[in-house]
């Protein structure tokens, strides 16, 4: 598994109180950061490896409602101890308890998710994944994927190098979204498809009026509730 390190940065103040302007200047002092990391991003898809895009999968099973950093750090301590690839569902869940909410049935997951994508009891994800259509490659994903919902497809497909034009829309994202207008209220659900593409769709066309990649925005507002760009 690829290592991410938290990039630490500055955090702008109240994050409800900055203008526009004063968003993007925030941008501008932390861009070479966020440039760092989404170049991460592109080269796990660029190398073409399976098991660390497998690993990436996985952290984005492990991370709904759970700390991203802890998630993350289970699941590099799975990849050292060759558990990940090859153990049942019952090795995994202590390895993964008190890290990610619901490690039982997140461990049944993983598991899961690594059948559906095994070949000749090799692991085949890079095949499978239509680089000319990402929105389909969500869908199919979120079909697919026990444990998926379209912000964790979305998830994975921008860690391994393929959300340059998507939305992971979680808490952090929502509420930034909503301080600059984007959204009128904060959604009660984003399990269906039209509802979650409606609010990627006015995420992306606010991307276009600031002039901040939908990448680079999501790595901003994140950071700017957490003071850190991660993953």
């Amino acid at each position: 598994m690829k290592d991410f390190i938290p990039l630490p940065v500055p955090k702008p103040g109240p994050c409800e109180d900055l203008t526009i302007k004063e968003l993007i200047i925030h941008f501008n002092r932390i861009r070479p950061s966020i440039k760092r990391r989404i170049s991460e991003f592109h080269s796990i898809i660029k190398s073409g490896n399976n098991d660390d895009i497998f690993s990436e999968m996985c952290f984005c099973i492990l991370t709904a409602n759970a700390n991203a950093v802890k998630c993350h750090d289970a699941v590099k301590e799975l990849c050292a101890s060759g558990i990940l690839m090859d153990a049942s569902a019952v090795r995994i869940k202590p390895m993964i308890k008190g890290r990610a909410r619901f490690h039982n049935k997140k461990a049944d997951y993983i598991v899961g998710a690594r059948e559906l994508f095994k070949k000749n009891s090799c692991l085949n994800i890079v095949e499978r994944l239509d680089k000319d259509d990402i929105i389909g490659t969500r869908d199919r994903l979120v079909k697919d994927i026990k444990g998926y919902g379209y912000k964790e497809a979305s998830h994975f497909l921008r860690n391994i190098g393929l959300g340059a034009d998507i939305a992971i829309l979680d808490r952090h994202i929502l509420k930034n979204l909503k301080n600059y207008g984007v959204i009128s209220k904060m959604p009660s659900t984003l399990g269906a498809r039209n509802v979650y593409l409606g609010i990627e769709g006015r995420m992306r066309s606010f991307s276009k009026d600031i002039g901040i990649k939908m990448e680079e925005l999501d790595l901003l507002f994140w950071s700017m509730q957490t003071g850190y760009i991660f993953k």
